[in-house]
């Protein structure tokens, strides 16, 4: 009895990748890049925030053990200051450890204005580099934004 109990409670938990995943994230990141799978000029907003130009170099702080975070734009030519936001990571297959990461910008106490969020692929993750992927549609074929961290501190 006691093992299925036990077995049970480990198949219903967050997966041991999915935790160690979410030891890595936990910190401070740059936002370093953002590439485009086409070539040509695009005019993308992120996040229903802001342009891929502004989102661009900013700073960025995950805090797993309440799945919660912020991000500070710092290009003075774009509206600047702090959001907010709340994550998950969430195993898509465990073969082939590839994850989707899920952000839902929020107001300062955590709750969401308009309860939208946004579905990335977590591509890379390393101690010192993250890669986020985003699939869009553009003229109705999909179109991929490459978002490419750095890790600043812990």
């Amino acid at each position: 009895m006691l093992v299925v109990v036990a077995a049970t409670v480990f198949a219903c938990g967050t997966p041991k990748t999915v935790q160690e995943s979410k030891k890595v994230i936990k910190g401070y990141w740059a936002l370093d890049n953002i590439s485009y799978d086409a070539s040509g000029t695009y005019n993308i907003t992120l996040f229903n925030d802001t342009s891929a130009e502004c989102m661009q170099g900013s700073s960025w702080r995950f805090i797993p053990n309440n799945n919660t975070g912020n991000y500070t734009i710092n290009n003075g030519n774009c509206p600047t200051g702090e959001r907010n936001f709340i994550f998950t990571i969430q195993e898509i297959d465990p073969s082939t450890g590839l994850y989707d990461f899920l952000l839902k910008p929020t107001n300062e106490k955590g709750k969401s204005e308009t309860n939208a969020g946004f579905r990335l692929r977590l591509a890379q993750l390393s101690d010192s580099s993250m890669r986020w992927e985003q699939t869009v549609s553009v003229d109705g074929k999909p179109f991929k934004i490459n978002m490419n961290f750095t890790k600043i501190q812990e």
